[in-house]
């Protein structure tokens, strides 16, 4: 008999994801609140402060300006580091 509380049992790989992780990274990114990793504040990403000449694109909260997103790309890829969100919502779809 197998053990409910192991996570082996439940356990799938990544690309069980992708289904939910496609319509989170196709939201508008404009209208998608974000919630401060650092102060809490909570701001649609269109009302971020952007700074754009950096070798990354850099968002900064508009309550309390420390880095929420950076995105950059080159030749390795695209890169998305979004440790200064806490929660990214996105609005119901209609």
């Amino acid at each position: 008999m197998s053990d409910p509380t192991d996570p082996g049992d439940r356990r799938l790989d990544g690309n069980a994801a992708a289904g939910v992780l496609t319509e989170v990274m196709t939201m508008d990114p404009a209208s998608a609140m974000a919630t401060c990793a650092h102060c809490g504040g909570r701001a649609a990403l269109g009302g971020h402060l952007v700074y754009a000449d950096a070798p990354a694109l850099v968002l900064r909260c508009p309550s309390c300006l420390q880095v929420v997103l950076r995105c950059a790309s080159d030749e390795g890829g695209r890169r998305l580091e979004m440790t200064g969100v806490l929660l990214l919502t996105s609005p119901p779809d209609r």
